[in-house]
Order: C-alpha cells, then structure tokens, then sequence
C-alpha cells in the first residue's frame, strides 16, 4: 500500500517524529526521533539494545506523529506495525544519511550494538491542518 503523501512529505524532510511504543509492563513509552519513508513505510533508525526496538520486537505496534517543524500545528499521525527490520550495513548507511539531512555530518554517535532500521506500515492516519 502505498504511504501517504502528506505523511511522506513530512517524514522526508527535516522534520522531527514522536514515536510511541508499548513497554513491557504495558506503559506507553514516547521518544523524539529523527524520521524517514519509503514509497509503503515510515522507517525508524536506532540501535538494536534500545528500549524502543525492545518493545517494538515484543509489540509491533506503534504510532508516529511526524511535526512540520516551520509550523507545529501541522502533523500527521500514522498508527500501523512494524513489519520488516533491516540490519547490517544498510541499517548504517540509513543513520548517515538520517544524520547528513538533519546536522549535515554523517552519524557521530558511538554505536553501542547494532544499527536497525524499523519499517513501519501505516494502518490509520489522522491529520492535523493539512
């Protein structure tokens, strides 16, 4: 299925996503994250040791609200599962390319495990003055 415009367009530029996960007591758990899309999918960089793949490994559920950055009244918040994760170089190519779109550097952070990038397939959208 392919993703939605307004929700590729956002995720596609320099703006910042709320991701929200399920921890393993049950609680909602939210983190900032940089954001990216393919054609079908939000995709979600991290590391494999993170609390958020933890809980995404154990409950693919999620939601994404991705925030115009030049007017905070603009979002869209996409409601969907993970459904693939990539690894390995590509996952580390992802974060350098993440990296230059949002501080211009490729990634500086020490990588503690593994580079994963999370493919999420919107199920629900709910947009906000677009």
């Amino acid at each position: 299925m392919t993703i939605d415009s307004d929700l590729k367009a956002l995720a596609t530029a320099k703006n910042f996503a709320a991701l929200s996960t399920i921890s393993a007591d049950g609680q909602p758990r939210t983190h900032v994250m940089w954001v990216d899309a393919d054609d079908e999918h939000l995709l979600i960089n991290t590391e494999a040791h993170r609390a958020k793949f933890r809980d995404m490994e154990r409950d693919p559920r999620v939601t994404v609200t991705v925030i115009n950055a030049e007017n905070a009244y603009q979002y869209v918040e996409a409601r969907g599962r993970v459904v693939e994760v990539v690894r390995g170089d590509a996952a580390k190519a992802h974060a350098d390319a993440l990296s230059q779109r949002y501080t211009g550097n490729d990634y500086q952070g020490t990588i503690q495990s593994e580079r994963v990038v999370v493919k999420i397939a919107p199920e629900k959208i709910h947009k906000n003055n677009l």
